[in-house]
């Protein structure tokens, strides 16, 4: 499938030419995923519930084509093709969680239509690990939805590097954290601060690094 022509505001506008990037329905929800590092097709379909795969191709070739990701094919045994984001396309990690910040207020009570994936409350802990002055190491995080990890220092450096991943953290985390879905809410709308949810009981901290104790602490 070829890229479609581009669209363009065509306006002398920095805002605009963003949007001419990046203004399309999926496009930073595709950003969102990628930041988890490289993922395949099959594994971007499923965890974008409501996207037609037609429209999710083409997404893609235009991230291709704006130079906000790229594809290659995995060496074997696995020789799989995936995409990831390039150093450009990373670039939009302040931009998502400013979005997150701003809408988290919009969530209120789940639908019972909505999806949820537990990795798409890691860029709202994220910015509470940052504002708690926690963002250090390998971050794990538990909830009933499933477990995810964050790379708290790989997200300092937007050039390189996964923010995030699904599953138990690969390897021994720095901190372990376990919480419910209605707390990621609470700290996405900043209505609580991750050491007061610490010291109230509603997130459980276990770990020996920095991260852990600085919570501890906090």
């Amino acid at each position: 499938m070829s890229p479609r022509p581009r669209r363009s505001y065509d306006q002398y506008c920095s805002a605009a030419r963003a949007l001419d990037a990046v203004g399309d329905r999926w496009t930073l929800l595709i950003v969102r995923e990628l930041l988890a590092g490289p993922r395949r097709y099959t594994d971007l379909h499923a965890d974008l519930p409501g996207v037609s795969t037609d429209v999710l191709a083409s997404r893609l070739k235009d991230m291709e084509r704006d130079g906000l990701a790229t594809r290659r094919r995995l060496p074997p045994p696995g020789a799989a093709y995936v995409y990831e984001l390039t150093a450009r396309g990373r670039g939009l990690l302040p931009v998502l969680e400013a979005l997150g910040a701003w809408g988290a207020g919009e969530l209120g009570e789940r639908r019972p239509t909505d999806a949820v994936r537990a990795h798409w409350f890691a860029l709202p802990l994220l910015r509470a690990l940052r504002e708690a002055g926690a963002a250090q190491g390998l971050v794990e995080v538990r909830l009933e939805e499933g477990d995810f990890h964050l790379h708290a220092d790989a997200a300092a450096d937007s050039a390189e590097g996964p923010v995030y991943g699904e599953g138990a953290a690969p390897g021994e985390p720095d901190a372990r954290l376990v919480l419910d879905a209605a707390t990621c809410v609470a700290l996405g709308r900043g209505e609580i601060g991750l050491p007061e949810a610490v010291r109230g009981g509603r997130v459980r901290v276990t770990g020996d690094g920095p991260a852990a104790k600085a919570l501890r602490e906090g």
